[in-house]
């Protein structure tokens, strides 16, 4: 009698286990996976966006680039090929967002310093005065990680079409100029195919919470 219940006590706890599989299998199958959405020029402020590209509404990716580091090495497109990467825009003299953005970015720095699949980037907006000297001793300063983060300076028009024509934040195009100067506090999260999957205020502490839940989002998904 002993032998039956055990075996009976056994097929149950078999099918509470087979039961309890179901249901996961149910429940994921019945509640929608979250996906970021692919940002195109089209979804965008229109006071971001350059006249010639608003009626874009997919297919919209990051041009290639060619700029310096805080190393002096030339980094282009090819150096995040397959990488997710967080994008901002600054400058070392800047006195009053950019040091905030700079912190913030590197808490995420912190947060990703061992994942290999993620990367950030850095472009100054006034590369006249950020050489690759200035570029260096601000990584110093602030903590940079070379691995993992790049500060970039180069060609001044090069920088502010990616601003406005690929990255999608800021709402002049600059003529890159001596004098002229764009500025943004946005922080853009792009996916290994080069698209933009999100925007958020680099100077918010909140904005930088939902970046880094929108980063796990993207991560996952290239899991599946």
């Amino acid at each position: 009698m002993r032998s039956f219940f055990a075996k009976f006590k056994f097929f149950g706890l078999v099918l509470l286990l087979i039961s309890g599989v179901i249901v996961y299998l149910f429940y994921n199958a019945l509640v929608p996976r979250k996906l970021l959405p692919v940002y195109s020029p089209a979804m965008v402020n229109s006071e971001l966006v350059p006249e010639e590209i608003q009626h874009i509404r997919k297919y919209h990716t990051i041009a290639d680039f060619s700029l310096t580091n805080q190393n002096g090495d030339i980094i282009t497109q090819e150096d995040y090929k397959d990488k997710i990467y967080i994008a901002d825009f600054f400058f070392t003299t800047c006195p009053t967002i950019c040091p905030i953005m700079t912190k913030n970015m590197a808490d995420i720095q912190q947060e990703i310093i061992n994942d290999d699949d993620v990367l950030l980037l850095s472009h100054s907006v006034t590369p006249e005065i950020d050489s690759v000297a200035q570029l260096k001793k601000y990584a110093l300063e602030k903590g940079v990680d070379d691995t993992k983060w790049n500060l970039l300076t180069g060609d001044k028009k090069q920088i502010y079409d990616l601003a406005r024509k690929s990255y999608l934040a800021v709402k002049t195009d600059g003529d890159g100029g001596p004098f002229d100067m764009i500025h943004t506090e946005n922080f853009i999260l792009v996916d290994k195919q080069k698209r933009i999957r999100g925007f958020y205020d680099g100077t918010n502490k909140e904005d930088i919470k939902q970046l880094l839940t929108d980063l796990n989002i993207l991560r996952a998904s290239y899991q599946e």
